[in-house]
């Protein structure tokens, strides 16, 4: 979601004063109809020479998200573990932490489930071979090992260990966020400032995400050109199928999963009442696009449907930053159709790498606009498929960025509100919930 603020002036002011979803999607059109143009009316060298004049435009959009993903991760990690106090995961923290790490690894299962059902696709071997992509998986102890690195530097330079980045960064905010409790003043003093250094670090990300979220539009126009000139229309299928996919995903989660398990049989609830208790949530979370930006319409919801306040006050901010459901959807439901679409088989080594990566890039995704994006370059690089300029991964993944907005969406309505369904669930089983506003 773009900030509201004084409005851009001089000559790109049209630009930058226009809403940044409409102008991705006016980007995807235009793309798709100037590439559908050009493939149909040049071939051969003169297709290759125009393409090779717009094919850079797309190529830096790729490169700049790729560098700034490490610090993203990083920043936003190292902020996210240091901001959970130890003192508040006692019986109550420790379960709700549990139920937000399993669920999201339960979320990843349903978009890779539904990816597989649904293989939404598009043909883009004329881009680059399938053979580009073919790896010898490691032995399953080395992948365990290579979560430890070896050197944190190291792991952070070219074809970053990723898992290593993300194993050190929340060991660090976890020793961060026990030292600002410690007796003493001057550790606690030293804690305070490394995470204030940290947090400014991530806030500064935020600013730079955003600086390049407002290049997205023409880095998508450069990147769907190239797909629609080379592989022709027959890619909006595929596009067609990914929104189908992940919205049938998230609806069947949020329809058994949430309403019908977590809501009905595990809490013994009424679905309207809760429905009725926390649409609002939903809806704003689904207009807004931003988990945190709902957060004080889900704490009123929250406080609506009777959930005690010592409970909601510590655990809905917590589940803005590291329960991220319809993230964890879409990172499963992508991850299929890039890989399908590149001719990448997916190994059952590949699956297994993708459950656990998408689930701890969900708890690095809160407040940072693209974060989702991020994350799914980083699951994609893990499995051996690196989105780097130039590629059919790119390109795939070029697809996803343009219709991004619009998963974006239904993701972020599941991320608020999934934490409003686990919290009732489990107070309503410890009998803290106040079943008055529930009559």
């Amino acid at each position: 979601m773009e900030s509201a603020g004084r409005k851009s002036g001089g000559p790109l002011g049209w630009y930058f004063n226009t809403n940044l979803l409409i102008r991705i999607l006016i980007g995807l059109g235009l793309g798709a109809v100037t590439g559908g143009i050009l493939g149909s009316v040049l071939e051969g060298q003169q297709l290759a020479s125009v393409l090779s004049v717009i094919r850079p435009f797309g190529d830096a959009f790729i490169r700049l998200l790729w560098m700034i993903m490490v610090p993203v991760i990083a920043s936003t990690l190292i902020v996210g573990a240091a901001s959970v106090s130890p003192k508040q995961l006692g019986k109550i923290g420790s379960r709700v932490l549990c139920i937000y790490v399993f669920t999201s690894f339960l979320a990843v299962g349903t978009g890779l489930s539904m990816g597989f059902l649904f293989r939404p696709s598009v043909e883009l071997i004329g881009i680059a071979t399938a053979a580009d992509y073919t790896r010898v998986a490691p032995p399953l102890a080395q992948t365990l090992l290579n979560i430890i690195p070896q050197n944190i530097v190291t792991a952070a330079m070219h074809s970053p260990n990723l898992l290593g980045i993300i194993f050190f960064t929340l060991c660090f905010g976890t020793a961060i966020a026990m030292l600002r409790e410690s007796g003493t003043e001057r550790t606690k003093n030293a804690a305070e400032t490394v995470f204030n250094f940290f947090d400014g670090v991530a806030e500064i990300m935020i600013k730079v995400v955003k600086g390049i979220m407002q290049y997205a539009p023409i880095g998508v126009f450069a990147l769907l050109c190239v797909v629609f000139a080379t592989a022709g229309p027959q890619v909006v299928g595929g596009l067609v199928m990914v929104i189908v996919t992940c919205f049938v995903a998230y609806i069947f989660y949020v329809v058994v999963w949430y309403l019908l398990i977590c809501v009905r049989l595990i809490g013994g609830l009424s679905i309207s009442k809760f429905v009725m208790g926390v649409k609002e949530a939903f809806v704003t979370g689904f207009v807004t696009r931003s988990s945190m930006a709902t957060l004080p319409v889900t704490m009123e919801c929250a406080a609506k449907i009777g959930l005690p306040k010592n409970v909601y006050s510590f655990a809905v901010p917590l589940g803005a930053t590291i329960n991220m459901d319809g993230t964890a959807i879409y990172q499963g439901a992508a991850v299929v159709f890039i890989a399908t679409s590149v001719g990448h088989v997916l190994t059952p080594m590949d699956i297994g790498t993708v459950l656990i990566m998408a689930t701890l890039a969900t708890i690095g995704t809160a407040g940072v606009p693209g974060g989702g994006m991020l994350m799914l370059l980083m699951v994609l690089a893990q499995i051996g498929l690196p989105a780097e300029a130039g590629t059919a991964v790119a390109a795939a993944y070029a697809m996803i960025v343009g219709i991004d907005a619009l998963l974006d969406m239904g993701r972020t309505g599941i991320n608020v509100t999934g934490d409003l369904v686990y919290l009732s669930a489990l107070t309503r089983r410890m009998g803290t919930l106040d079943m008055a506003k529930w009559s």
